[in-house]
């Protein structure tokens, strides 16, 4: 719950005009996804957790993958859309989870697909899934909008990633077995300090200086790309995934994310591609080589039914959110919120 509110609350602030409303949209994306998957849980719809507390764990892996989606349209969508975008996706999320996870359709064999802290599951289905919604959602004018930050909203984007990195390791030991969750815990922060140190050399070779965002955000890629194997991998296995990661969503950052848009024609605010999909797909190959004995057959089919499947139900969901109309002002709190002149909110 941490990671979830804190977390990427404030890791999303870092556009300059838009912190209200990115904490807003936060707040009310996880109090959309939380009751509607315990829901869905409860009622034995695709599979049921067994439990209380796995149900609510689950609900929060579902909670996580939503606000990595809602990364990619942050800052184009109205409050409204935000909930609805919410109402459309655990379901979809749920319906991944139960092919891959829970035998759905007979696809894959029971136990076959390696993905302890949801490197597929979790974080590349909702980043893709958020690709395939600002396929839909992305206005030619908003393409022309740049996004702006300051040296506020790059701190608390610094703190929220922060967070971020310190509870990562609760995050990916969830499930895991108790005598393997030292292990687990390990391992995520040797990848998270791998990713770390890439990040800041690779930041430094492709930009010249250190970026604020490329830290905030790449430094965390060894934790979404070490999820398949956390409680399997070996120190240094974590270690090297971690860099791997770190350098691939630098990169991402840095030089691929133009390219990408022009591509989607869509803007993907958070950069979610480049911290959560490319590396959580890397994680979910990552097992191939790693993991001894794996079913290599039902991981490669679980990691293209994911993609397959989120950027069909983010397009569909794009359209169907934008029936609902436009914002006028992008990344802007006062479209929604009621501001204050500065100096009401001053205490004399």
């Amino acid at each position: 719950m941490a990671m979830l509110l804190a977390g990427f609350g404030f890791l999303m602030v870092f556009v300059k005009k838009y912190g209200r409303s990115a904490v807003t949209a936060t707040y009310l994306l996880v109090s959309v996804a939380l009751p509607l998957y315990i829901l869905k849980d409860s009622l034995g719809i695709m599979g049921g957790s067994g439990s209380e507390i796995d149900s609510l764990i689950l609900a929060e892996f579902a909670a996580a993958s939503l606000l990595i989606c809602a990364g990619a349209p942050l800052g184009r969508l109205k409050m409204s859309q935000y909930m609805l975008l919410g109402l459309l996706f655990i379901p979809c999320y749920a319906f991944n989870e139960w092919i891959i996870l829970d035998h759905g359709f007979g696809l894959i064999s029971p136990g076959t697909f390696v993905d302890t802290g949801g490197s597929i599951v979790i974080h590349a289905f909702g980043a893709i899934f958020g690709l395939g919604v600002i396929m839909t959602m992305t206005t030619k004018e908003e393409i022309d909008i740049s996004i702006e930050s300051d040296a506020t909203s790059d701190r608390f984007s610094l703190l929220g990633s922060m967070i971020l990195w310190l509870f990562w390791p609760s995050f990916c030991a969830a499930l895991v077995a108790p005598e393997l969750v030292p292990h687990t815990a390990i391992n995520v922060i040797l990848a998270l300090s791998g990713a770390t140190i890439a990040t800041y050399f690779a930041c430094v070779k492709l930009r010249g200086k250190i970026d604020a965002a490329d830290i905030a955000n790449a430094a965390l890629a060894g934790g979404v790309a070490i999820g398949s194997t956390c409680d399997l991998a070996s120190f240094p296995q974590a270690f090297f995934i971690g860099i791997i990661a770190g350098a691939l969503s630098t990169f991402g950052f840095a030089i691929l994310q133009g390219k990408v848009e022009n591509i989607l024609k869509g803007i993907d605010t958070c950069g979610v591609m480049n911290l959560h999909g490319m590396p959580g797909l890397l994680g979910g190959f990552a097992a191939l080589f790693i993991v001894d004995g794996i079913n290599k057959g039902s991981q490669l089919a679980g990691i293209g039914i994911t993609v397959l499947v989120a950027i069909i139900t983010g397009f569909v969901t794009g359209k169907i959110i934008a029936v609902l109309g436009r914002r006028t002002a992008p990344y802007d709190d006062a479209e929604e919120f009621e501001l204050k002149p500065e100096y009401a909110q001053r205490k004399y």
